[in-house]
């Protein structure tokens, strides 16, 4: 068996620069575990951690390209950020060091916090065309992708914190992705820093879920607040060899998955069991969007999204942004 891993909050905080997010690992029972850690940490940071708690984090890394400050509040933290840069140092130069200089001005000066990215193993051509993509998107599209980008870097430094204070043989067979959560598959994004000694190995990737496969919120975008109280329910077209129809309006063949009601924060509860493979087909999830806001222009809202056969073990999050006379959608992880 396993002995129990006794951490403080000094260490959480090396992982996540959020003081709540310490306070909460800390005050948990001992972990047995890489994956019982993991699994607490996702739920603090996504359902306990508020926004104030996010830029706290977020505030915590170096722009990317630049040192950490000698006097930031965690030495473990800024060891590690200058380590998870280290393949995108290696590969710049000095204009597009400049480049990035500029284009990390322009993001701040947008967005209001610095650009956040799992840059381990990543080069400096790689982090300034991802950030001049999503520096065209909209403030609360972007505030969740870094906060998304966040969990990340924290499983990656859970793993590392694990592998210092476990000292059974099997460490590395427990740095494993546990499931995606309104953060999603990240074993993909975990390619291992050639450049530096320090960075941790790529794991074997595991299927094994901690969530549903198909998850969503709502934000209010009138209210810049989380859109709480609305029906949400989730269904799949039940004949595999067809297709709803543009235009169509058959309802039998719609299946009910599950069904559910979003809390204080805006997330569903669960709307599907959670499978390691999720059946692929056509799906449909629709919000009560008339209740919330019966002045609304939406009595309703219904997404439909495919799923392939190759994307059966992948993660799903299809969020609602939703104004009275508008709504936007888009696939998160």
């Amino acid at each position: 068996m396993e002995s129990p891993i006794v951490l403080g909050e000094k260490e959480w905080l090396a992982c996540c620069g959020s003081v709540r997010f310490a306070q909460e690992m800390a005050s948990i029972k001992p972990f047995s575990n890489y994956e019982e850690a993991l699994d607490a940490a996702r739920d603090i940071w996504f359902h306990k951690v508020d926004v104030n708690g996010w830029l706290e984090a977020f505030a915590a890394h170096p722009q990317i390209g630049e040192s950490p400050s000698q006097t930031h509040k965690s030495p473990t933290s800024a060891q590690w950020s200058k380590g998870e840069q280290s393949t995108a140092l290696a590969t710049a130069t000095d204009s597009t060091l400049q480049e990035l200089y500029d284009w990390n001005v322009r993001y701040r000066q947008k967005f209001g916090f610095v650009f956040l990215i799992f840059a381990s193993g990543r080069s400096t051509p790689e982090i300034l065309a991802e950030m001049k993509k999503r520096y065209h998107n909209r403030p609360i599209v972007e505030f969740e992708l870094a906060a998304q980008e966040q969990m990340k870097i924290t499983e990656l430094r859970l793993s590392k914190l694990f592998s210092v204070n476990t000292k059974t043989a099997n460490t590395a067979d427990m740095v494993t992705k546990a499931g995606e959560d309104r953060v999603g598959v990240i074993g993909g994004h975990l390619t291992a820093a050639n450049a530096n000694a320090n960075e941790i190995q790529k794991p074997p990737q595991s299927s094994t879920r901690t969530r549903p496969p198909i998850t969503t919120h709502i934000l209010d975008l009138a209210r810049g607040t989380p859109a709480a109280g609305i029906e949400v329910r989730l269904e799949k077209w039940g004949p595999v060899e067809s297709q709803p129809l543009f235009g169509g309006f058959d309802s039998v063949h719609w299946i009910s998955e599950g069904s559910s009601v979003t809390d204080k924060d805006g997330r569903s509860g669960q709307l599907m069991k959670t499978v390691d493979a999720l059946n692929p087909g056509v799906y449909r999830i629709s919000f009560n969007t008339g209740m919330y806001n019966p002045e609304g222009f939406f009595p309703y809202v219904s997404i439909v999204f495919k799923v392939t056969e190759s994307q059966k073990l992948e993660h799903f999050h299809v969020p609602l942004l939703l104004s009275p006379f508008s709504f936007s959608t888009y696939r998160g992880s």
